[in-house]
């Protein structure tokens, strides 16, 4: 009965496999929001105020950094908990992969969401005047809060290596 139960649970990590072929989906998605964006604001380029410009260009860098960090769960996140991907030799592979485990995957995640939250406040931050001060103060507190939560996530993962 043990090993029917220890073999089922082992057997449920392809429980995950949809859910990150699911990100897949996610990040067609997110491209085609892009490409929309691009395409909607080709043809009024030259009528926008360049701060108009810099705020959708920072809106598709965070695009940018979303699709990233989507295709890093994704990868990272089968290789570490489904499966190994087996990539034959002659085709790219990416260098990172097979070289990422739980704790380097977190702390990576934590870094790109520090750096999507600091593209966001510097969107918000270049609009100012369109926003209250309370809200404002609300998006640095938010802001400040994942940057304290990645430095202790590193922290303590530099004092559990030692």
């Amino acid at each position: 009965m043990e090993r029917f139960v220890e073999n089922a649970m082992y057997a449920s990590r392809w429980l995950l496999a949809p859910i990150y072929f699911g990100l897949s989906l996610g990040l067609l998605a997110l491209a085609l929001k892009f490409f929309q964006e691009i395409f909607h604001i080709l043809p009024n380029i030259f009528a926008m105020a360049e701060a108009e410009l810099i705020l959708v260009l920072l809106s598709l860098v965070d695009m940018a950094l979303v699709g990233g960090l989507l295709v890093m769960v994704m990868m990272s996140g089968y290789e570490n908990f489904v499966s190994q991907l087996d990539i034959d030799d002659h085709k790219e592979k990416l260098a990172w992969l097979g070289k990422m485990d739980s704790s380097s995957l977190k702390m990576k995640v934590a870094a790109s969401i520090v750096a999507i939250s600091s593209i966001h406040l510097l969107r918000v931050f270049m609009d100012a005047r369109n926003h209250d001060p309370e809200h404002l103060k609300w998006y640095v507190i938010i802001h400040m809060t994942f940057v304290i939560s990645a430095f202790a996530m590193g922290y303590l993962d530099k004092l559990t290596k030692h």
